[in-house]
């Protein structure tokens, strides 16, 4: 790979290696991070990015769509097949585009949403007053119950009956526990309302079974196509068979331009990909970590925010620690291990000190670490939150996450040659 860079522009390729070996050396424990396998990279490259093309297939806006129809075909066939869906739309950008597209098919401006508050979980793009989405819908925000860390159900209700919203969104960016899709969905149908998940941390875990699926519950539920999918920088829409007119009116020209056919393509290979033993044998032991850390966490008097997890990320309080979610971002990132800050449920720190990181196992797992070499990990932690200034002690643990993950390669001998 990068043949053709290194001869028209060497100064870039530098870089571009310079990033590799970062990953190689790095113990990447970001939720929302994954390694896509090559063929997701050679496809994101190839010569699917030189076509542009708007519409759906056999109803495009440019001439010879022929291929990219045929492609387009087949990957969404796979994703139905795959996630035993109804309908599913694939032109979407990322997951945030995804959430985009559906509020462009049902929502109208002024109209009530609600979803799960930030700090206790949601995303940027389900109301954040940092988010455009929260000057042109009306938001009410449910949570977590403050004793268990997990979400408040008869909250839930209680405000959807007050608020009669025309949209209920679930799913979450650092939610460590099930979502009760069923529930959910009978409570948005109890009032009227439009039922959402956003399950773009999790369609990979979905995508194997080893969680239950929002897919049967939900009317709506919108993915990114990297975190635990582990595959190109994309996004897609599942829903009920009677919203796929409106669905796609929304989606394009509703919310989105001409098609990313390269990152489609790639998607395509990863729709087969995850019905495979081997990725299934993957997200069973993403879990299985995950829950070991939080386990060994909590052996060394960590709060682990709802006390477990169940799926491939957890949240860490660290008020007991007398550390904040960044400065331990900041000594872990020098120490060669990465997390990030992290609001916690009632968090009274500001949101860019926070009092908590979110580590996810998705990366590691791939890599091929299991249940010890995770303990060693948790080690090389609790020795940094112990010294977080002292350089002695970033060194030292900078060493022994290089050596433990270089038993572990990245890429396959050979993958960049």
């Amino acid at each position: 790979m990068l043949k053709e860079t290194r001869r028209t522009d060497p100064e870039l390729a530098q870089i571009v290696d310079k990033e590799l070996i970062r990953q190689e050396k790095c113990i990447e424990m970001i939720a929302s991070e994954s390694t896509v396998p090559v063929p997701v990279m050679e496809l994101s490259g190839s010569v699917f990015t030189n076509k542009t093309l708007e519409g759906y297939p056999g109803a495009r806006f440019q001439a010879g769509g022929e291929v990219a129809d045929e492609m387009e075909r087949l990957a969404v066939s796979r994703a139905k097949e795959l996630f035993g869906a109804e309908y599913v739309n694939i032109q979407s950008y990322s997951g945030s585009t995804a959430n985009y597209s559906v509020f462009a098919t049902i929502l109208k401006p002024g109209d009530k949403v609600l979803a799960m508050r930030l700090d206790q979980g949601g995303h940027l793009t389900h109301g954040s007053p940092a988010n455009w989405t929260s000057t042109m819908y009306n938001h009410t925000f449910y949570g977590c119950d403050p004793e268990t860390g997990c979400i408040d159900y008869e909250e839930m209700e209680r405000l959807a009956k007050e608020v009669k919203p025309k949209l209920i969104i679930c799913g979450a960016s650092s939610y460590p526990r099930l979502i009760d899709f069923k529930r959910v969905a009978e409570i948005a149908e109890s009032v009227g309302a439009y039922s959402m998940c956003d399950m773009a941390h999790v369609a990979g875990l979905v995508a194997a079974k080893v969680i239950p699926s929002p897919i049967p519950y939900m009317d709506f539920v919108t993915s990114s196509t990297t975190k635990t999918f582990c595959s190109a920088r994309s996004g897609m829409v599942f829903c009920k068979e009677k919203y796929a007119k409106e669905l796609n009116k929304g989606t394009f020209p509703g919310a989105l331009g001409s098609i990313h056919l390269h990152t489609m393509a790639a998607k395509c290979w990863s729709f087969r990909y995850a019905a495979t033993e081997e990725f299934h044998d993957i997200m069973v032991q993403v879990v299985k970590n995950a829950q070991h850390m939080a386990e060994e966490l909590m052996k060394r008097d960590y709060t682990v925010v709802s006390g477990g997890t169940d799926n491939h990320l957890l949240v860490v309080d660290l008020r007991n620690k007398n550390v904040t979610g960044r400065q331990m971002q900041t000594a872990l990132d020098s120490a060669g291990i990465s997390v990030n800050k992290q609001v916690v449920p009632f968090d009274t720190a500001k949101p860019h000190i926070t009092s908590g990181i979110r580590i996810g196992l998705t990366s590691v797992t791939q890599r091929g670490l299991k249940e010890d070499a995770i303990t060693e990990i948790v080690d090389m932690i609790d020795r940094v939150v112990n010294a977080p200034e002292d350089e002695a002690v970033i060194a030292e643990v900078k060493a022994r996450a290089e050596e433990l993950i270089s038993k572990y390669p990245l890429y396959p001998a050979g993958a960049f040659a």
